[in-house]
């Protein structure tokens, strides 16, 4: 009989929870969520090493990429979604790729973990450099997508980073980086969507939002580069520029019409200056708004 992994093991506080009523499986379920900060906690160093990477990767022209397949897929590509409208980024400089392609966000699509095929074709239609960062999300650790992905983003010159919630992941190998919360048994059997899925959302978020901060898309806490989509975020814009430039909701209003962004409203407010004269001090300073307020 082969070594079981510790994420397909039972869990020994949960094996009566077919007998539970409603709050008792709630509050079972919740007690193992807990679990899951104190895991990631012990891998805090790894995380801020990968977050350097990621940075200087951008620094660099460089972009990140994540491979998953199943739950880690789905959550990669989350991860990657949501940077576009809360950084400003511009879109393929955070991508994420599912096995088995868009559909299988969807619709579950196990076999595709299998194959290194697909990783070999989605790997190619990222045509990986050397400047980038290639991330292999699995709770197990041994899909042959992601490995496949990550054995050939290194020979590609990429840095690697690996994510798994098993000891012994087979990815380990081809990482440069490996992020190992030991999260333990889940609460169902296998269900790695669970308690694995949650530290890989924690830790994904932890890398993209740290890495942003590091190439200055934050000043103190604000989101300095949201795109202003909806009402919602133009208030914010609007709130954003207010308080950091210290003028009324009003007036920042009319800087965000003016300017469209709300570093530029910020800069145009506290210096005085034209949209273009702005943007341009904006981008002698790097991006960093901190460096030309202060």
């Amino acid at each position: 009989m082969t070594k079981i992994a510790l994420t397909e093991r039972r869990n020994p506080d949960t094996v009566n929870i077919d007998l539970m009523n409603s709050f008792e499986i709630a509050q079972t379920l919740n007690n193992e969520d807990k679990k899951v900060a104190l895991a990631i906690e012990t891998q805090l160093m790894q995380i801020g090493e990968a977050i350097e990477v990621i940075a200087q990767s951008f620094l660099k022209g460089g972009r990140l990429a994540y491979f998953g397949a199943g739950t880690s897929g789905r959550l990669g590509v989350l991860d990657a979604s949501e940077c576009w409208p809360t950084f400003g980024v511009e879109h393929g400089m955070v991508v994420g790729y599912i096995a088995g392609g868009d559909k299988a966000l969807r619709f579950s699509i196990e076999s595709s973990e299998d194959s290194a095929e697909f990783g070999l074709e989605d790997l190619k239609s990222f045509k990986p450099t050397p400047n980038d960062v290639v991330v292999g999300i699995s709770a197990n650790g041994g899909p042959k997508y992601v490995l496949t992905v990550l054995e050939e983003a290194q020979k590609a010159g990429c840095k690697t980073i690996g994510i798994s919630s098993n000891p012994e992941a087979k990815l380990q190998a081809f990482s440069d980086i490996f992020i190992n919360p030991v999260v333990g048994e889940e609460p169902i059997t296998g269900s790695s969507r669970m308690k694995s899925g949650t530290s890989q959302k924690m830790i994904l978020n932890m890398l993209s939002t740290g890495a942003m901060i590091r190439i200055g898309k934050t000043y103190e806490n604000y989101m300095i580069d949201v795109r202003m989509m909806n009402e919602k975020l133009v208030d914010r814009g609007a709130r954003i520029v207010s308080e950091i430039a210290k003028i009324s909701y009003d007036d920042a209003q009319k800087y965000i019409e003016k300017s469209g962004k709300v570093k530029t409203a910020i800069v145009m407010a506290m210096k005085n200056l034209s949209k273009e004269d702005a943007e341009n001090l904006i981008k002698e300073k790097g991006g960093i708004l901190r460096k030309v307020i202060s």
